[in-house]
């Protein structure tokens, strides 16, 4: 068999969502990322609870969408081992294209959020794209392992890097939850705040609710 895999460039387009409206009264933006499986649309249900007229939320979509058995739910991924850094260059281009289109000011409270899978893509696009934000909110998923304090020595000492997972999670046992908090604080020193509940792999909508 003499295959051969071969590479192009060309352009393609994706949704994402919102929830309220970015007005003068707007106190908080949120940049939220989706775990495996969801939908930005639906993910948003998360922040419902959040005052309205102060947050604004903005939930970008994993491009690969796939079929969920047994109900055949529509779901997506951010990314997988194949081709990783091809993938990451693509999902970069999308995030850059949402914040341009947002124009979100400067002088807003602005929070990224990632959950499960999402943890990994924001934390990529902040070191890749050094993007300041007052919170950084890791949510039972997984650093990544190429970055370095290094790249986020660009990070404001104000901002607030909060840790959080379920005590309970099927996909984080104590070996990894120790690995992955040793590796935030290498990466955060002070600045990580390392926040357990009681709970699985499930979002922590009363955290959301407390972070503003």
């Amino acid at each position: 068999m003499n295959s051969e895999e071969k590479e192009i460039t060309y352009s393609t387009s994706n949704s994402y969502s919102t929830l309220n409206t970015l007005t003068e009264r707007t106190k908080t933006v949120w940049v939220v990322f989706h775990g495996m499986g969801y939908l930005s649309r639906y993910f948003l249900r998360y922040f419902k609870g959040l005052n309205a007229e102060e947050n604004y939320i903005i939930a970008p979509q994993a491009p690969s969408k796939y079929y969920i058995q047994p109900k055949m739910h529509v779901g997506a991924n951010w990314l997988t081992r194949d081709k990783t850094e091809t993938g990451m260059k693509n999902i970069l281009n999308y995030f850059d294209a949402v914040f341009e289109a947002e124009k979100i000011p400067d002088h807003i409270n602005l929070i990224v959020f990632g959950y499960s899978q999402g943890v990994s893509v924001a934390m990529r696009y902040l070191a890749k794209r050094q993007l300041q934000c007052s919170q950084l909110v890791l949510h039972s998923g997984g650093i990544p392992k190429e970055l370095t304090a290094k790249d986020f020595e660009y990070v404001s000492e104000a901002t607030k890097v909060k840790m959080i997972y379920g005590t309970e999670d099927e996909y984080l046992d104590d070996n990894r939850i120790q690995l992955e908090s040793e590796k935030a604080e290498l990466l955060f020193g002070k600045r990580l705040i390392v926040m357990p509940f009681e709970g699985k792999h499930v979002v922590n909508v009363d955290f959301i609710n407390d972070l503003v």
